[in-house]
């Protein structure tokens, strides 16, 4: 709603009584006007807010007409003044071309009639308040947006602060478990499981940040076919292909772009994920990817559930399903292919769908700008080399390396973490790799330990009631550098910019839930070794 300071009428007329009598007349209208005695008046009075102008041509002189363009310059994508402009007989197209640019103006003939005055002043204040009502609608979005990402981002944190805290156990049972082939076989199922979440939440975060441009892409020389490989031992996929009772055809070749390796990996795995989800058992994966002109493509066809014509166009919309995965129980929330899209556009590439209808599967095909000529093919088998069965059978679900323990470094460790389930499984991972641990289940309490007993590394969430994590980081940095005590956060908060406050209040390295047991025994390895302030300050370039 538009204030009254908003809807007033500014009028400069430097000579007679033009200013006097315009007012006169708007006032028996009702209407709010201002006489400004000058141009720097005028410019004020529009800074402060204004339904129209009125102007009198002897006003136009050029510094008053290059003034006025530069005070409507600063208006707001939705603003466009409305000016009301009196002219001497027969003088209009002059007095147009000395406006030039500024063109929503109304001429009025000397001498105005007042019909004709309170006419053209009308009409100009109802469109000032439809312009008014652009705006308002425009800042309710801008809000919702911003209410919208807070809400994405708490939920981000509480989603992942549970699945930080079953990745925890899995850690202890894959330490301290049965090693017998169906208990492995159920942590494998565990994992799996927990990382697709993990992916789930990751997808709903990252498609609201595309839409916003918040991705900054790191680019580097990235070889597709280096990124199959990694998708494919990540997902597991010879061991899902056995359970489901799928055939997975692999062929590849080099294939070298620009790009970020990170996103580029989510795309591949993306479409990985979503073949094997609208494919039924014994239904076939075909994977290729390789150079094709001068581009570099990925392939993925499948014998699944297909996507119907009228739907194709649409398949790569957020929150968007073919009718026939709704009945499936593991359909997503239809994100992954949306994400996909956006990921690929934003590294210079394109990514098509094709099927030939319900029940008759589908091919996506992911096109990327080659970045070198390649020449040797190097095919790689499917499933992708792993360890043998023997040693499988014996081997933990997550490979820790540089495993504390074969450094025979103990460190006195303090978790604060305010989630029971997430603390309690993380002193128990921490002391089986010989470490002593403390816990704190707030920050004031995490506060007065690390200050009264010193530990060598902290561990802290972020979102902790009463005083957060990064406040924790400033205290203790008041206290300790970054030698005395490493600082590491370990949160369900993952944007850019939660990362950066964490760089400023003390942290020296930054942690996504649920954490990578491989990193976190990376970072404590190299505690004591070397400053840890670079791994973050890395981590927000």
């Amino acid at each position: 709603m538009a204030e009254p300071r908003e809807e007033r009428i500014l009028i400069l007329a430097p000579t007679g009584r033009d200013a006097a009598l315009a007012c006169q007349i708007l006032g028996q209208q009702g209407l709010s006007a201002h006489a400004c005695a000058s141009e720097q008046e005028l410019f004020r009075e529009i800074d402060a807010g204004a339904g129209l102008v009125i102007l009198a041509e002897e006003a136009l002189l050029p510094w008053t007409v290059n003034g006025l363009r530069e005070a409507l310059k600063k208006q707001e994508p939705w603003s466009d003044l409305p000016l009301v402009v009196f002219s001497r007989g027969g003088d209009s197209l002059n007095v147009l071309e000395t406006l030039g640019p500024l063109s929503n103006a109304t001429i009025l003939e000397r001498p105005v009639r007042v019909s004709s005055l309170a006419s053209a002043v009308q009409a100009a204040l109802r469109a000032r308040r439809r312009q008014y009502e652009v705006r308002d609608l425009l800042r309710r979005l801008a809000d919702a947006d911003r209410r919208k990402d807070e809400f994405l981002a708490m939920l981000g944190h509480e989603l992942r602060n549970p699945l930080s805290a079953i990745r925890n156990a899995l850690w202890v049972l894959d330490e301290v478990g049965s090693r017998e082939e169906p208990a492995v076989r159920q942590r494998e199922v565990i994992a799996r499981q927990a990382t697709h979440l993990t992916r789930m939440v990751d997808d709903l975060l990252d498609v609201s940040r595309v839409t916003l441009g918040k991705i900054i892409l790191k680019h580097q020389a990235v070889d597709l076919e280096e990124v199959t490989v990694r998708c494919l031992q990540e997902l597991g996929m010879a061991s899902l292909a056995e359970t489901q009772g799928l055939e997975v055809e692999v062929r590849t070749e080099p294939a070298v772009v620009q790009g970020d390796p990170v996103r580029l990996e989510q795309v591949v795995c993306n479409l990985f994920q979503n073949a094997i989800k609208y494919t039924p058992r014994g239904g076939k994966l075909e994977i290729t990817v390789g150079p094709d002109g001068g581009e570099a493509t990925v392939r993925v066809r499948d014998t699944g559930v297909g996507i119907a014509t009228e739907m194709l166009p649409r398949i790569f919309e957020p929150f968007t399903q073919v009718e026939s995965s709704r009945q499936r129980s593991e359909g997503g929330l239809g994100l992954g292919l949306g994400l996909v899209r956006s990921l690929v556009e934003m590294h210079g590439g394109r990514v098509e769908a094709a099927s030939d209808g319900p029940g008759r599967g589908s091919e996506f095909t992911v096109r990327l700008p080659l970045h070198q000529p390649v020449r040797i093919a190097r095919p790689i088998p499917f499933p992708v080399p792993a360890q043998a069965p023997e040693e499988a059978a014996q081997a933990p679900v997550f490979e820790l390396r540089n495993d504390h323990r074969a450094h025979g470094g103990k460190l006195h460790v303090l978790v604060i973490e305010d989630n029971p389930d997430g603390r309690e499984s993380m002193r128990d991972l921490l002391e089986i790799w010989g470490h002593r641990v403390d816990l704190a289940e707030n920050g004031v309490t995490g506060l007065e330990k690390a200050l009264a007993t010193q530990p060598d590394v902290a561990l802290v969430d972020i979102g902790l009631p009463g005083m957060d994590g990064n406040e924790v980081a400033r205290r203790i940095r008041s206290v300790y550098d970054g030698n005395q005590m490493a600082l590491i956060a370990m949160t369900g908060y993952g944007q850019p910019e939660d990362r950066r406050r964490a760089l400023q209040a003390g942290f020296d390295s930054y942690l996504v839930k649920p954490v990578d047991p491989a990193e976190l025994a990376r970072l404590l390895t190299e505690v004591g070794r070397a400053p840890l302030g670079e791994t973050l300050a890395e981590q927000v370039m």
